[in-house]
């Protein structure tokens, strides 16, 4: 493979789709706060101008392209522009997605298309074009998938199901490139629960208010995430340490998750109050807003920060377990303690 060397963020020109509201908003944002020159790509075009309006106003350096993921002539179209106007693109980033609430035997068909349309296939005319521009320099090539790619969820089955596409997706890319020399880092970025206005933005036909599946967690963990992968090469990041236990307990233990499935089908839901009216599955949602308004997130999580530290975590795991070590083998050596030994 050619040498992949991905720059310092202050060097970077990044494109983030999906950048109108929620993770794409925050790291848009983040990126220009910290030098990123930026492309805001989504399909609410006013949204898109008031945040490069603010990015450029604060000293930063932004541009916004409307255009529709689910076409894969505007997103070449948003490419082209980036390069127009930075020259070229050091990291791209997949963010753009729908969602759906409700049964799977009560999905409508269209809205099931509409769906993969733009999670699944918005994610594949991304990551082609994104290959073409970040080939022969190299770069990042970060895409936000879930842990419902790990473990379905009762209440957002369709959603599911286009996440483990894009992870079967993603995953498949970065072999072939690898096999290939290409010089493009691949990450599959996985949250759990975030506080975005994707609940708010979905296609609803469960039985209240469509809630984010709990424990939440502050999309700035995402978009901190999804910014180091674009200096660090990383294969996947897993955002909250709860949303991984799920995921732990479903492989494990599947019966279990069989047995509450009743109680994660309530938990997205607020029975008593009104379905929101801003579904964005065919139009473009309301945009400029980074959080639902309704959630208490985690702002920090342990086991994320972890991650993205894997050589110092390794070192303090050998430690511990070194430490456990000496310290059976002192007991060994000392004799059996009475107490284990009535």
């Amino acid at each position: 493979m050619a040498s992949l060397r991905l720059k310092p963020l202050g060097e970077q020109v990044v494109l983030v789709t999906g950048a109108s509201s929620g993770i794409g908003l925050v790291t848009a944002r983040r990126a220009a706060q910290r030098g990123a020159r930026v492309v805001l790509v989504a399909r609410n075009g006013d949204a898109l101008e008031r945040t490069a309006d603010e990015i450029n106003a604060a000293g930063g350096a932004a541009i916004a392209v409307a255009a529709d993921v689910r076409k894969l002539d505007e997103v070449e179209a948003a490419a082209r522009r980036a390069i127009e106007v930075f020259g070229r693109i050091d990291t791209w980033v997949n963010d753009a997605g729908v969602a759906i609430y409700g049964r799977l035997v009560d999905t409508p068909d269209d809205e099931h298309r509409r769906l993969f349309e733009t999670n699944y296939f918005g994610v594949v005319h991304g990551c082609c074009v994104a290959v073409r521009h970040l080939g022969q320099s190299g770069g990042a090539l970060i895409t936000l998938g879930s842990i419902v790619s790990d473990l379905p969820s009762p209440a957002l089955g369709a959603y599911a199901a286009s996440k483990h596409a894009i992870k079967a997706y993603v995953e498949a890319l970065r072999m072939e490139l690898h096999a290939d020399g290409v010089p493009i880092a691949v990450t599959l970025i996985k949250p759990s629960g975030i506080d975005t206005p994707i609940a708010q933005h979905a296609a609803n036909h469960g039985p209240g208010k469509a809630l984010v599946p709990p424990p939440t967690y502050a999309p700035e963990l995402v978009a901190d995430a999804i910014l180091h992968a674009a200096e660090h090469p990383r294969r996947d990041i897993t955002i909250g340490g709860a949303g991984r236990l799920q995921v732990l307990i479903g492989e494990h233990f599947p019966w279990l998750i069989d047995l509450v499935t009743p109680l994660m089908r309530r938990s997205v839901y607020a029975p008593g109050q009104p379905k929101d009216p801003r579904a964005a599955l065919f139009e473009p949602g309301e945009g400029g807003r980074e959080r639902s308004g309704d959630e208490t997130p985690h702002e920090t999580s342990l086991y994320t920060a972890a991650q993205r530290h894997p050589v110092v975590t390794a070192g303090a795991m050998a430690a511990i377990v070194a430490l456990i070590g000496l310290g059976v083998g002192a007991g060994r050596e000392r004799g059996p303690r009475k107490w284990l030994n009535p």
